[in-house]
């Protein structure tokens, strides 16, 4: 008797508890949460070419339009290239913080100065002139009160002196 106790829950440690212990299971969905269904062969292969176009088209970005000759054959040599100096601007602080971090931490830390710099100097400017602009506020104001004031210390000096 005592063997067929000790044999079951031997049995249903091993079966539940050391497979929860070895492979733990994830916690279950909130019940919010609507389940997608399974894509289809087809529908996969549609994610893996759309994602497969983007990943070239991130790296064409990067490699730019002289090691790409194909896609300019059709306008001439002498095109491409004043168009591409037309079109090319400045980058935004994103798109450089993009590839600086792609270089990594060598090439990232003189880009996260230059924008931390940029902003200490915007943030700068702004304190400035806002001081600047309160302070013409304030002389305003002193100005209109002092106005405003001496006409009433000459009435009430000249009440004093009819009295």
């Amino acid at each position: 008797m005592k063997l067929k106790v000790v044999y079951r829950k031997v049995s249903d440690y091993i079966r539940h508890d050391l497979k929860e212990i070895v492979l733990p299971s994830s916690l279950p969905d909130p019940p919010h949460v609507v389940k997608r269904r399974k894509l289809t062969w087809h529908e996969r292969f549609l994610v893996l070419k759309e994602a497969s176009r983007l990943y070239a088209a991130s790296w064409v970005r990067d490699i730019g339009p002289e090691l790409r000759p194909n896609d300019y054959k059709k306008q001439g040599d002498a095109e491409p290239k004043k168009q591409a100096k037309d079109t090319e601007k400045e980058p935004s602080v994103l798109e450089d913080l993009a590839v600086a971090a792609r270089g990594g931490m060598e090439t990232l830390r003189p880009a996260l100065h230059r924008v931390y710099m940029t902003r200490a100097s915007n943030y700068k400017d702004a304190l400035a002139s806002f001081i600047k602009g309160y302070h013409e506020g304030v002389q305003q104001v002193m100005q209109n009160k002092e106005e405003s004031q001496v006409p009433r210390d000459e009435s009430s000096d000249n009440s004093k002196k009819t009295t």
